[in-house]
């Protein structure tokens, strides 16, 4: 279904004038999608909202239980309904898995809402920077076997998509999040309202002087 054609149930029927979200994260487990999410929907006084995230509050289990008892397919059928639900509904910042943008569905819905003048963003980043933030020992299922050797040639299949959907591509080297989220709004011409910080490395105080406090980010890395 097409964001732009009708609206989730429940929500406000998106239209040409009214692109959603403000900034959509793509890009590989590894890019930064999470932080650099939180971090820019921070200096923006906007949410930022994950469909990781929304697809285990559906399943009530993690992204990797869900690959194991229920399969890929299961999954990517949630997904698919969680982008387009966020897209209609969420004004903020949206970060994606990093497979989503493989399933056809949802790579329309993304060429629709761009088209609508939405941003997607692709984050960019080498195996090198990746591997670190990843953790290639922890249990991925799309990076059993040789995780390194698997990361790289998901990317090597997907990064055609990546660059194809996207409207700005960010380099997402071992720089700070702050600067990468800094950069991206300063490129879309976003103007700040707050630092741009990670809200979690904030202390009370100043988390109560923010001007808006984003939504709960998911906090794991992609698996995807």
């Amino acid at each position: 279904m097409a964001p732009d054609a009708t609206a989730a149930p429940g929500t406000d029927p998106v239209t040409p004038a009214t692109p959603r979200p403000l900034v959509v994260l793509v890009g590989p487990p590894g890019s930064g999608k999470s932080k650099v999410g939180r971090v820019l929907a921070h200096g923006l006084g906007v949410r930022v909202r994950d469909t990781d995230h929304d697809v285990e509050e559906r399943a009530g289990k993690p992204v990797a239980d869900i690959f194991v008892d229920d399969g890929e397919p299961a999954f990517r059928a949630m997904e698919r309904e969680a982008v387009a639900a966020a897209l209609a509904e969420h004004d903020g910042i949206l970060a994606l898995g990093g497979g989503a943008v493989m399933d056809a569905g949802t790579a329309q819905a993304l060429t629709d809402y761009t088209a609508r003048g939405g941003n997607v963003v692709f984050l960019d980043v080498t195996l090198a920077v990746a591997a670190p933030r990843v953790g290639m020992n922890q249990a991925r299922p799309l990076l059993l076997g040789n995780p390194r050797q698997r990361w790289q040639a998901l990317m090597d299949e997907r990064r055609p998509t990546y660059e194809r959907l996207a409207t700005l591509r960010v380099e997402s080297t071992e720089r700070p999040a702050e600067e990468a989220a800094a950069g991206i709004a300063g490129a879309l011409g976003l103007r700040p309202v707050a630092e741009f910080a990670d809200p979690k490395h904030l202390d009370d105080d100043e988390d109560e002087q923010a001007p808006a406090a984003p939504a709960v980010a998911h906090e794991q890395e992609d698996q995807q």
